[in-house]
C-alpha cells in the first residue's frame, strides 16, 4: 500500500512539474496570423506586383523608349520579358524610378536626352538582374 501511495505521489509530482515548468505556448498551438489575413496579404502583394508591372511596361513601351532601346541594340520584347521575371522588390524599385522619371519629364525638369538615358538604364538594369539570377 505504501508503495502504491509513493508511486501516486511521484506521478502527481511529475505532472505538476510538467505543467508549471513547460511554457504554455508548447501546449496550445496558436497562430499569430489567421489564414484570412495571409490570403489578404497574398492578394495585396499580387495587386502591387501587377500595378508595378503596368508602370514599368508602360514606361518601356512608349515610342521614345522603343526607339531608345532599338538604338542601343536592345530588344524591347526581351526587356519586357526580363521585367516580368524580376522579384517583387526589384520590380517595385524599377516602377518607382520609372514613375519618378515620367513625373519629372512631364514637369519639365528632365530633358528628352535625360529621359532616354533613364530608359536605357532601367532596361539595362532589368537585363542585368535577370542575367545574374
Amino acid at each position: 500500500m505504501r508503495y502504491v501511495l509513493q508511486s501516486i505521489r511521484m506521478f502527481v509530482a511529475c505532472i505538476l512539474v510538467t505543467i508549471f515548468a513547460v511554457p504554455q505556448g508548447l501546449f496550445a498551438q496558436t497562430h499569430v496570423v489567421s489564414s484570412a489575413e495571409l490570403q489578404n496579404e497574398a492578394v495585396r502583394r499580387s495587386q502591387a506586383r501587377q500595378h508595378n508591372l503596368v508602370i514599368v511596361r508602360q514606361f518601356l513601351s512608349s515610342q521614345k523608349a522603343e526607339n531608345a532601346l532599338k538604338s542601343a541594340h536592345m530588344s524591347p520584347g526581351h526587356v519586357q520579358t526580363a521585367v516580368s521575371t524580376l522579384s517583387n522588390e526589384e520590380l517595385a524599385e524599377l516602377a518607382s524610378r520609372a514613375d519618378k522619371a515620367q513625373i519629372d519629364f512631364a514637369a519639365g525638369t528632365l530633358e528628352n536626352r535625360d529621359l532616354i538615358l533613364i530608359i536605357l538604364a532601367i532596361a539595362a538594369l532589368a537585363l542585368i538582374i535577370v542575367a545574374v539570377h
